[in-house]
């Protein structure tokens, strides 16, 4: 066997002597015989089954085939590739066995019924970040864990992001992270290849805050209405403008990733509706998508909105339905609605005259 280096030797033994827990063992712990918490644990192991599977694949590159191939679009328009229709029915295999009477995915135009009588739906974008397939990228998935009692089977995925029993994505980079919350506050879980679980790696997670750092698409600039080009231009102007201080620009291009540094370094998230045809409303979806990132920044101590409104008090309308999305710090979201509202000086304007609804038609 190979000797680590003298410098990592002490790492090695400090994780080798560390009491971990594993996913199968806090989702035990959650659980404790309650049949609703039971449910919504069984229905985690089974997202965690399929993202090993996932992460598997991806890991393979282009020794898996062409995964990168676009295959045909998807009930929202967007290209559908060979990766995502193998994620989707990936997760939906590992769902079968799970109490899930319908699934809700990014790759469907309808919901797929499962078990009519169990107590749980399940809405998922099973991979997101396609456009990274070809170039080794961060992908991810994003689920959401919705309750079924009293609700008509055609309004199951037309509830509130508030009624979500549990939310997480997974992220695969250098490593497959699992970010998971139950109501409970944000664990992350590691996967550990050698034994194929899922550890716990950072616990009770809390965005951090203060921090001069934002992501967004800055190639749609011509195409925001005037209170967001005038938050990144505040921004990009750094120490010399209303900010007084330098920020720092992110973009991913895989919301997962975002989320994931935005979960951990903190700032903001903005991707916002555009002038672009069919962009009015962004281009992210509101049931699988903004609603389980809003829970999950939330339970870690931050904010999401649409700008204006809080976005997991949003009632959905269709299941594909798109949204603005603005998360991050607590701070800095009210910061965008402040110019989304024209509480704030525009560009120069006075704010009697600044635009107001960037995220309305």
């Amino acid at each position: 066997m190979q000797t680590l280096p003298a410098s990592l030797q002490g790492w090695q033994r400090q994780r080798d002597g560390r009491v971990t827990e594993t996913l199968d063992q806090y989702l035990r712990t959650f659980a404790q015989g309650d049949a609703v918490c039971d449910a919504v644990a069984a229905v985690v192991r089974c997202m965690a089954a399929a993202a090993k599977q996932l992460a598997d694949l991806a890991a393979k590159g282009p020794l898996a085939g062409s995964m990168a191939a676009v295959t045909g679009r998807n009930a929202g328009g967007d290209e559908q590739k060979a990766l995502d229709l193998l994620a989707h029915e990936i997760f939906l295999d590992a769902l079968r066995d799970a109490p899930v009477a319908a699934l809700a995915s990014e790759e469907a135009d309808e919901p797929i019924e499962i078990d009519r009588a169990a107590p749980l739906a399940v809405a998922i974008d099973p991979l997101d970040g396609s456009k990274n397939i070809d170039v080794d990228a961060a992908i991810g998935s994003i689920f959401a864990i919705l309750p079924t009692e009293d609700m008509p089977r055609q309004r199951l995925f037309l509830q509130p992001g508030s009624a979500l029993l549990g939310a997480g994505f997974t992220l695969h980079g250098p490593h497959t992270a699992l970010v998971l919350t139950l109501g409970t506050g944000v664990n992350i879980f590691t996967l550990d290849r050698a034994s194929g679980t899922f550890v716990l790696t950072q616990a009770n997670v809390r965005l951090p805050a203060g921090v001069r750092e934002y992501a967004i698409n800055a190639a749609n600039y011509r195409h925001w209405d005037a209170p967001i080009r005038a938050y990144v231009d505040d921004c990009v102007a750094g120490a010399d403008g209303p900010r007084g201080g330098d920020f720092n620009m992110r973009w991913l291009g895989c919301a997962v990733a975002e989320a994931y540094r935005v979960l951990l370094r903190g700032g903001v998230y903005l991707y916002p509706g555009d002038a672009r045809p069919g962009m009015r409303h962004g281009r992210l979806r509101l049931v699988y998508e903004a609603n389980p990132l809003a829970f999950i920044v939330e339970q870690a101590g931050g904010a999401a909105t649409d700008g204006v409104a809080r976005i997991l008090d949003i009632v959905p309308t269709a299941l594909h339905q798109h949204t603005p999305l603005v998360y991050g710090a607590r701070d800095k979201v009210a910061r965008v609605a402040a110019y989304c509202s024209g509480h704030l000086p525009q560009g120069g304007q006075s704010p009697l005259f600044a635009r107001r609804g960037l995220f309305r038609v």
